[in-house]
């Protein structure tokens, strides 16, 4: 988080998000939050999250935009964390900060169930994670912004694509490698049965699972309108982070995820060749994302960000894929 964004929070903003949702703010337990404050809080009704960000990041009608469009989902039976009003019937509330902006309180259904374990990861969970993605997928093609001024930006809005400015003065060949990707993606058909409203960080850290393998989607806070496929590349992208093949995990891996994307949704094999090249954006992504928050390089990377840029500056700067793998081969499972 920003540090300036972050100096300007105190007890009292979290004092009055608590009356805004009726809770007692000492009852609030602190989550960890990479962009907001994160809590988790309990009423009668059941349990809750309170996410508060700040309006430098996102405006109220962005995040308008968002609870939107997670609530469409929700009525459309997708697993999704529902977004829930204020003792106000509002969806967004906002608490001024002082310097000039606002801090933008949301709170949502907690997710039943609990991360993956290592025991539930399985085929039937990458079944009914196929599913929950196509799903959402089918109803993003009927979804309508309730209001025009809360529309999400496209997956390329400056504001998406920031990496280019963190690449320019040290990294010039790997921002030739992003800069390539991105005239290549944006040559793309925007076909209303292939682009629409993507989660774009579908990740495993962004579920839960309950006992009988239902999974229910959070954080939609980067939601964009994107090609369905790279809701899908995001997927394979970071549950391949860490294995030894990835080339073996991508053919055991996705014929199943597949499988049950294909029962919620119709995709076109077409775009399975266009995976490498969304991986690839998100690999330069989030190098340049790790480089920016690294700062001047005294401070030691955590452990997951230390192995993931291991090695990735030459692996970008020589266009090695992320996975090299045959796609065609999956096109009977899509």
């Amino acid at each position: 988080m920003d540090p300036q964004i972050a100096s300007r929070f105190t007890d009292s903003m979290l004092q009055s998000a608590a009356q805004f949702y009726n809770f007692e703010p000492s009852q609030a337990e602190a989550l960890d939050g990479f962009e907001s404050f994160i809590y988790k809080f309990t009423r009668p009704d059941g349990k809750f999250i309170l996410r508060i960000g700040h309006s430098d990041r996102r405006s109220p009608e962005l995040i308008c935009g968002e609870v939107d469009w997670i609530n469409y989902l929700a009525a459309g039976g997708a697993g999704v964390a529902r977004a829930v009003h204020s003792q106000a019937g509002k969806l967004v509330e906002a608490v001024e900060d002082g310097k000039g902006g606002q801090f933008l309180c949301t709170a949502f259904e907690h997710a039943p169930g609990e991360p993956a374990r290592r025991e539930k990861i399985n085929d039937r969970l990458y079944l009914n994670y196929g599913r929950m993605l196509g799903r959402m997928h089918t109803l993003s093609k009927s979804y309508r912004v309730s209001n025009p001024a809360w529309r999400r930006p496209d997956w390329d809005n400056p504001e998406n694509t920031t990496a280019g400015t963190s690449l320019a003065a040290s990294h010039p060949i790997a921002l030739g490698q992003y800069l390539s990707v991105i005239a290549h993606l944006r040559g793309l058909p925007c076909d209303s049965e292939s682009f629409g409203m993507i989660h774009q960080d579908a990740h495993p850290g962004n579920f839960f699972v309950d006992d009988d393998y239902r999974l229910t989607l959070f954080d939609f806070d980067d939601c964009v309108y994107g090609h369905f496929i790279y809701d899908i590349a995001m997927v394979l992208f970071y549950t391949s982070q860490g294995v030894a093949d990835p080339a073996a995990y991508t053919a055991k891996f996705m014929p199943v995820f597949l499988a049950g994307y294909r029962e919620e949704n119709q995709l076109s094999p077409a775009w399975l060749p266009e995976l490498p090249h969304f991986m690839k954006l998100r690999e330069i992504d989030l190098f340049a994302a790790i480089l920016l928050s690294n700062g001047d390089g005294s401070q030691p990377l955590d452990p997951w960000s230390e192995r993931y840029m291991r090695g990735r500056q030459q692996r970008i700067e020589s266009g090695q894929p992320l996975i090299d793998f045959d796609w065609s081969s999956l096109a009977g499972s899509l």
